[in-house]
Formats: structure tokens, C-alpha cells, sequence
């Protein structure tokens, strides 16, 4: 690799954008992983992008305006990969509203994906759905995202659009849609629950519904929850295909025009 003092600049820019990308990527912004195998792999992926990227001149040097693109890069990664994993907060709510259902909303773990507190039936999601793509191979399709994004927002070129947040807003409406889609089986299902209890409670005011209807609604709930398990593939399916959809929109909306 032939490598000047204008390709140094040009490298050193598609690294921060890589890095930015993969420290907020989901699946690889994860904790566990290990900050050096962070590095090391946007070290390589830039190395890769550099040698299958065309290369424009810069033409800053080390300046102040070099400064300010570098800034941009970071930016503009961060936001593709927070943009991304933005997709993986509807398993998020998804769990909280399921457990809120069979009563284990008081009980919160850490979200390995977006490393905030959530409820059990949220992470128990965001495994299955990371074991998913990991098995499936859904993380090349987040490499080669960020890689394709060089030939649509050049390197230096790309100004962040003052009307970046209509991507937010639009993907707000489908998040909601999305969450309520996975939990509408359990809703459903306590839905009948509570009818039940309801009439349980008319026709035989004797008996204490409260402390049945919780180990019943606890009960069934976990039923469902086993049923769900077979319906993953469709779970993640939704996630992934939202996920293309955003950052097509976030990179069209980048794009120079």
C-alpha cells in the first residue's frame, strides 16, 4: 500500500468514521466486548475500506479544517451506528410491556445491546435476537453498511442536514408498532385472563382474585412466553428489516446533494 502524507489524512478520517460506527453499532457495542477487539477490527475494516475506497484528496492538511472533517466523520458514524441500534430498544419495549402484563415489571437487569436497566423479558430478547444474527451472519450485513456508506457520503464531503431528525421522528411511529406487534400475543392472552378473573369475581365474590389472578396471570404468561420462543425468527426478522430501512433513510438523507 503506497501510503502519503494525503492518503495518512484520508485513512485516518475513514478510521474515526469506522470507530465511531463500531462503538455504537449494535451487537458490537456491546461490553463485553473488549475495547481492544474494538479497535483492532476497525483498525483492519479501515485498512480494508481504505484499499476499496476511491481515493479523493482532502486537501486540508493538519489544520483547523482538518479538525472540523474529522469531527464530521466521528458524527457521521456515530449516528449510523446509534441510528442502528436504535432497532434493538424495541425488544426493550416490548419486555417491559410484556412483564408489566405478567407482573415482573419490578425486577430489572442490564441490557447487553443498549447497556441501560430493563426488564427481564427485554433482555431475554435481546439475547435470543443477538444469537440470531450471530448465528445468521446478520452482523456482515452491519460491516458492509458502514462500508457502502463511503460511496455514498465521501470522505470529507458530507455535511450533517439540519433535517436529520424527520429519520428519528418517522422511525418513532415503527417503533411502536414493532414493540406492540411482539407483545400483542401476551396482551391478548391476559386480556382473556382478566375477563375471566372478571367474571370469576361476579359469580363467586367469595374467592380472592387478586392473589389468583396474580400466580394465573404469571402462570399463563409464561406459557406464552414459551410459545413465543417460535416466533423469534420473525421477531428478528422485523428488527433487521427496520433496521435496513433506517439507515437507508439516514444515509439518503446524508447524501450530498
Amino acid at each position: 500500500m503506497n501510503l502519503t502524507f494525503e492518503k495518512l489524512e484520508f485513512f485516518f478520517a475513514v478510521l474515526v468514521r469506522i470507530s465511531a460506527f463500531i462503538m455504537a453499532a449494535p451487537f458490537f457495542s456491546q461490553r463485553n466486548i473488549p475495547v481492544r477487539v474494538k479497535a483492532a477490527l476497525s483498525f483492519f475494516l479501515s485498512v480494508i475500506v481504505f484499499n476499496m475506497t476511491e481515493y479523493t484528496p482532502i486537501g486540508e492538511g493538519f489544520s483547523t479544517g482538518y479538525a472540523v472533517i474529522i469531527i464530521e466523520e466521528m458524527l457521521i458514524g456515530a449516528t449510523l451506528g446509534y441510528t442502528a441500534n436504535l432497532c434493538m430498544y424495541v425488544l426493550d419495549l416490548a419486555g417491559r410491556l410484556i412483564d408489566t402484563e405478567i407482573g415482573f415489571s419490578m425486577v430489572n437487569v442490564l441490557n447487553p445491546a443498549s447497556n441501560i436497566q430493563t426488564s427481564i423479558t427485554g433482555s431475554m430478547l435481546t439475547y435470543f435476537v443477538m444469537l440470531i444474527m450471530l448465528v445468521s451472519r446478520m452482523y456482515y450485513f452491519i460491516i458492509s453498511a458502514i462500508a457502502d456508506t463511503f460511496e455514498f457520503l465521501p470522505v470529507g464531503r458530507v455535511r450533517l442536514p439540519s433535517n436529520i431528525y424527520l429519520v428519528v421522528v418517522k422511525f418513532i411511529k415503527e417503533y411502536f408498532i414493532l414493540g406492540f406487534r411482539i407483545v400483542l400475543p401476551v396482551f391478548a392472552t391476559i386480556l382473556v385472563v382478566n375477563i375471566v378473573l372478571g367474571v370469576l369475581a361476579k359469580v363467586a365474590p367469595q374467592m380472592n382474585m387478586f392473589v389468583i389472578g396474580m400466580q394465573l396471570k404469571l402462570l399463563v404468561g409464561l406459557i406464552v412466553l414459551l410459545l413465543l420462543i417460535g416466533m423469534l425468527p420473525s421477531i428478528a426478522d422485523f428488527i433487521y428489516s427496520e433496521m435496513k430501512y433506517v439507515l437507508s433513510d439516514m444515509v439518503k438523507v446524508m447524501t450530498p446533494k
